[in-house]
């Protein structure tokens, strides 16, 4: 389903950097990269992909696990739960990696619930409360991933939370892709939904 964004991702990365660092922290799968991997060398066979282990607090801040973020051309966040990915990465030194890694140039990607952890918020996955904080890439932003234009309850719901203004609804074989100019495009099938606060 996301084989034309995938393409997209594969030629953005630099011709000399052609490693993938995989990160499945949001679905805790070992096998994910794997599986990852093998699709993502069928579609350009000059790419390697790295799996980065990062399930515990620990993992966060192993030298090795930053050394491949840093050193890939593109990272790759799995989808699965906002409730592993978000706590385990927020202000950690992998989340400072990647940082650094994007203001490099490197690509950073992520699909589902792990792309849904870029803005200020996320929704919890596990129901305990209505949001748990994010990563906080986009500012003042939610992001409902798998939106569905005909229920939009979930995305307004966290429209109402402190200090948001902007939510963003992805839907499905749909990506929101933002340069380092700060311009961003739409790629896929489908149309992205922005609510903006008054």
């Amino acid at each position: 389903e996301t084989r034309e964004i995938d393409r997209l991702l594969l030629a953005r990365m630099a011709a000399d950097r052609r490693t993938v660092a995989f990160l499945p922290t949001a679905s805790g799968s070992a096998e994910y990269a794997g599986h990852f991997g093998t699709y993502l060398h069928g579609l350009d066979p000059t790419v390697t992909v790295t799996n980065v282990p990062i399930y515990r607090g620990r993992d966060n801040r192993r030298q090795k696990n930053l050394t491949a973020i840093l050193g890939a051309g593109l990272v790759y966040l799995g989808g699965g739960v906002t409730n592993n990915l978000a706590p385990m990465l927020r202000e950690s030194p992998a989340e400072l990696a990647m940082r650094d890694a994007a203001a490099n140039g490197v690509v950073i990607a992520a699909i589902g619930a792990a792309a849904s952890c870029f803005g200020t918020y996320a929704r919890d996955m596990r129901g305990t409360s209505s949001a748990i904080a994010a990563l906080g890439w986009l500012a003042h932003t939610v992001i409902d991933t798998g939106f569905d234009p005909q229920n939009d309850t979930a995305l307004r719901r966290m429209m109402s939370l402190p200090d948001v203004t902007l939510g963003l609804g992805i839907p499905a074989k749909t990506a929101l892709v933002i340069g380092r100019d700060g311009t961003a495009e739409i790629i896929g099938e489908g149309q992205i939904a922005a609510f903006r606060k008054p």
